[in-house]
């Protein structure tokens, strides 16, 4: 008997597609996904170009006046019949210590960036597997609050015309916002709502509670939201419901890392900062 294997013509339309195993993923994503030894000149230069792209559009969005005072003025209203209306009495008793409104200017303008820049160090030395996760559930947060920067303009307490508030910065000559003094300016002044200083400090709370087991950290990691809730209330800055606005960015940022991580990716062991051998 002949031969009966049929020979096929070659051809690139024979060319057949790999079988694919049921859920795999593309490659690329499956690397973006996997835990991995983040690169210091990466990091570096994302952060640097994220906070200016945040600062630019933070600052271009239209500072529409008249309707930051009315949202101003509507949130006051609210927080009134909430029965939580105390920020007044509380930026006055702060104002009435030299000493500690000075501290705090200078808490609000410097803790906010120190600490977040501190963490994520922190974070890229000491737990280079969890860094990734951390930083886009932080860049989330901080993309979401722009969002609400644009679509509801607030002014801070402050600045509401007839609320009575001490803006402490101009009245006590320190630098603690730059949104009062010579650098109004240069930042949208009506961009309170919500408060980065709290998605910030609760995004640096959250993750060394989580990451570390000594108990005096874990004490400080819950202590640094709450003092800067204080600070923000204090210096006239925010409402506490910037505050709230605040936490449910942290939320959505969460959320959005859990969703492109999944489950908490696994820990690595720490760098070791020697140089290669030849």
């Amino acid at each position: 008997m002949g031969d009966t294997t049929a020979t096929r013509p070659e051809g690139p339309e024979q060319v057949l597609p790999r079988p694919v195993a049921d859920g795999a993923r593309p490659a690329l994503a499956r690397r973006l996904r996997e835990p991995g030894h983040p690169r210091l000149w990466f990091e570096i230069l994302l952060i640097a170009v994220s906070y200016w792209t945040y600062s630019l559009i933070r600052n271009a969005v239209p500072e529409q006046k008249a309707q930051a005072l009315a949202n101003a003025a509507a949130v006051w209203r609210f927080e009134h019949r909430l029965g939580i209306a105390v920020e007044h009495s509380i930026n006055h008793a702060a104002d009435s210590v030299a000493w500690l409104i000075v501290g705090m200017n200078y808490y609000y303008a410097t803790l906010h960036f120190v600490v977040t820049v501190g963490v994520l160090v922190w974070l890229y030395r000491s737990h280079p597997g969890r860094y990734a996760a951390a930083r886009l559930a932080l860049f989330a947060t901080t993309g979401v609050a722009l969002l609400g920067y644009y679509l509801y303009p607030l002014a801070p307490p402050r600045l509401m015309t007839g609320g009575g508030f001490v803006d402490t910065v101009q009245a006590h000559h320190t630098w603690g916002s730059m949104a009062s003094g010579d650098l109004k300016h240069m930042s949208n002044q009506y961009a309170a709502m919500p408060s980065m200083h709290i998605g910030w400090s609760l995004w640096c709370g959250v993750t060394i509670f989580a990451l570390t087991t000594v108990p005096w950290v874990r004490v400080l990691a819950f202590l640094y939201p709450a003092a800067t809730l204080l600070v923000i209330v204090a210096t006239a800055n925010h409402f506490w419901l910037d505050a709230v606005g605040g936490a449910l960015c942290l939320t959505a940022g969460v959320t959005t890392a859990r969703l492109w991580y999944g489950a908490l990716p696994p820990s690595l062991p720490r760098r070791t900062w020697q140089p290669a051998r030849a």
